[in-house]
């Protein structure tokens, strides 16, 4: 069975209620819920929460919501992949056992149902514990700066300060999409940034990560130049 679990616990702090704000018209994980099911990727398709609310309106737009999350994996403090562990090993109690895992952020508003689908393939073929969505940084890591706590500038790398920006090696940081992966890897807590992953790159323009009111505002200014773009369906 290939299985996709949304998280969206109901106490999120910098942005109250953001799994279920609505977002141009609709709560915004039904922008994760849709794209997961028009993928055609998967038998089910689950959320992951610990509110009522959020499990009703999740159910609104077609997915399952099998379980309550229990507490101890709602907290602040809680990651990803204990939660996606906790919903395989539930499955596999039911005799539903997952080979394979989705999880999708209940808050990613240009999530495509080909890049779920590329993602699958890409995984499969290359034989990776997990595959998941990166872009790449606006501008060199290497020569990032800090503040210090005298309201100074201090270099992170500063052997790079003469360094031309074209000869530093491009990085890349996690787009918060998507993750696909092996269930048994999920369950054995296997670290996603490791040699077991291979990427799935997205362009810098399809990428925003939705923590803050910045973020949210960012992310409305993108989605109206993205959708009179024709790139979001």
């Amino acid at each position: 069975m290939r299985l996709c679990v949304i998280p969206a616990r109901g106490g999120s702090k910098r942005i109250p209620r953001k799994n279920i704000k609505f977002f141009f018209g609709q709560s915004m994980i039904g922008y994760s819920i849709k794209a997961a099911i028009a993928s055609e990727c998967f038998d089910k398709v689950i959320v992951s929460t610990d509110d009522q609310e959020i499990a009703e309106v999740a159910k609104s737009f077609g997915a399952e919501v099998p379980f309550m999350r229990p507490d101890e994996l709602a907290n602040d403090y809680t990651t990803t992949i204990p939660v996606i562990k906790h919903a395989i090993e539930w499955f596999d109690d039911q005799g539903q056992s997952p080979s394979e895992v989705c999880c999708l952020y209940a808050t990613a508003p240009f999530i495509q149902e080909d890049s779920i689908r590329r993602a699958y393939k890409k995984m499969k073929q290359e034989r990776a514990d997990y595959c998941f969505t990166v872009t790449s940084f606006a501008f060199p890591i290497q020569r990032a700066i800090k503040i210090t706590v005298e309201n100074r500038i201090e270099m992170f790398y500063p052997e790079h300060f003469e360094t031309r920006s074209q000869d530093l090696e491009e990085s890349y940081h996690d787009a918060g999409q998507f993750y696909w992966g092996k269930a048994e890897a999920f369950k054995q807590q296997k670290p996603l940034f490791s040699k077991g992953s291979t990427p799935y790159i997205l362009s810098r323009h399809l990428v925003q990560d939705v923590d803050t009111p910045e973020d949210w505002k960012r992310a409305e200014l993108m989605y109206q130049v993205l959708k009179k773009s024709g790139e979001l369906g």
